[in-house]
């Protein structure tokens, strides 16, 4: 009996956080987010505030789903993103770049096109000056420029959420950046057992136990080896492969 009273608590819990997200994807870009187009400042002085105000909503919006029993975490390396400059991550879960933007104060994010028109989360891609993935070429520039900035770029070069139980593939998109933008990779592992919000779940479809969260930093990736490769499409397709193998390895490690 009172492991069914938990089951939907969760599942209320839950559905009251996706609420909350949804308002705030709504409230934020209306409210916060125009505020601080009255103050007077630089364009990259507003990217900057708008990074820190989505920053700190999501840590509270963790916070938050962890208090109520939605979930629970764990981090290991936390203080290795410090300065990171692209950072790769493996994607099983939808709220993965929430936990990410969380740990990360100056994030930038490439993201799907169609957010850019949803309704929840345009204004905030927007006036974060978020990445859109729309051209190659124009992600490309548009990385080097946020590493001029001093931006952290989170990217998943899976390019969608993974499938539970089968090998990672890469697309090549994140390796071009390191390679074009030479860019140094901080790799991040997530975990989450019992798997929750894949590509292939509802909302509403929740585990029968508390999801839990296990998000690893790892140590830093040169990509100067690399750079040697000639041209660099092949420099880029050695590294693909190469962090392919690396992901796939160290998850399996894992488990």
């Amino acid at each position: 009996m009172l492991d069914i009273i938990k089951y939907y608590w969760r599942w209320l819990a839950t559905a009251f956080s996706f609420f909350i997200f949804g308002v705030g994807g709504v409230l934020l870009p209306i409210i916060a987010l125009p505020i601080l187009y009255c103050i007077p400042a630089t364009s990259l002085i507003r990217e900057e505030r708008a990074h820190a105000v989505i920053h700190h909503t999501f840590r509270f919006y963790i916070a938050m789903m962890k208090r109520l029993g939605v979930l629970s975490y764990d981090i290991e390396g936390e203080s290795k993103l410090k300065n990171a400059q692209l950072i790769l991550a493996n994607h099983p879960s939808l709220i993965d770049v929430v936990f990410l933007i969380a740990l990360v104060p100056n994030a930038n994010c490439v993201v799907k096109g169609r957010l850019a028109k949803n309704v929840f989360t345009r204004g905030s891609i927007r006036t974060a000056g978020y990445i859109i993935n729309d051209n190659n070429e124009h992600v490309i520039e548009m990385a080097a420029e946020a590493f001029v900035k001093g931006h952290a770029l989170i990217v998943f070069p899976e390019g969608t959420r993974s499938t539970p139980g089968q090998k990672l593939t890469l697309k090549r998109g994140a390796a071009n950046i390191a390679i074009r933008a030479k860019a140094e990779i901080t790799t991040v592992l997530i975990e989450c057992k019992p798997t929750t919000l894949t590509k292939s779940d509802r909302w509403y479809k929740i585990p029968k136990t508390k999801a839990h969260f296990k998000i690893q930093v790892k140590d830093k990736i040169d990509v100067r080896s690399y750079l040697a490769e000639s041209p660099p499409s092949v420099a880029a397709r050695k590294l693909t492969a190469d962090l392919t193998d690396y992901f796939n390895t160290e998850l399996l490690l894992n488990d």
